[in-house]
């Protein structure tokens, strides 16, 4: 699936790095962690090279599998689901946000460091009926709380600015008197309480 878009040419000078070299480089790193230095000893190459490598093809892999791995969810499915194995109406999702330990990245400073007293990127995440991921955002450093992160998002910004295809508001079941409600996302008390993102009562 990824071939294609990894693939290199020849120079006069040199051969390229195959494709399949430069995925198990990528995939190496992505498994282990193993520094950029390492990985270049263990495939022959230097350390600049696999620099190159990592990023594109990371990106390539996701270019080319989140269609098919996390495609674009249909929201009314999410609420049938949410409902039926939940019984909450009218919600599209769960969502929180998780401090994922790093080291500091070089001369980052304090802006990684959180409260908790150790260095993290912020993964903020949208989770349906059965806990599988429907919006994830990762890379932001928490200085302001789940709210801020929310906000600094582009889910949070198509959220605020109405460009997030949410169903139109429906009536509750049992509760038709009430008139249509607004389809909701679910979060704890760190999120601001919007018309379309709800969280517990204090």
């Amino acid at each position: 699936m990824v071939g294609a878009r990894i693939t290199r040419m020849d120079t006069n000078y040199r051969e390229s790095i195959s494709p399949v070299e430069r995925l198990a480089i990528c995939l190496r790193f992505l498994a282990t962690g193993d520094s950029y230095r390492t990985i270049g000893f263990s495939f022959r190459v230097g350390r600049s090279t696999v620099a190159g490598i990592v990023p594109s093809v990371a990106q390539v892999i996701w270019d080319c599998l989140v269609g098919e791995y996390m495609p674009v969810p249909k929201e009314e499915a999410i609420a049938a689901e949410i409902l039926e194995r939940w019984n909450f109406p009218n919600c599209l999702g769960s969502i929180d946000g998780k401090h994922v330990v790093i080291l500091a990245p070089p001369c980052s400073g304090s802006q990684f460091y959180n409260y908790k007293g150790t260095y993290s990127v912020v993964l903020l995440a949208v989770v349906d009926a059965i806990y599988c991921f429907r919006v994830v955002d990762v890379g932001a450093y928490d200085k302001g709380g789940d709210g801020v992160t929310l906000r600094d998002s582009a889910f949070g910004q198509a959220l605020q600015d109405g460009t997030l295809e949410i169903p139109p508001p429906a009536s509750l079941p049992g509760a038709e008197d009430l008139g249509p409600v607004p389809h909701v996302f679910d979060g704890d008390e760190a999120f601001p309480l919007r018309p379309n993102l709800t969280r517990p009562s204090l």
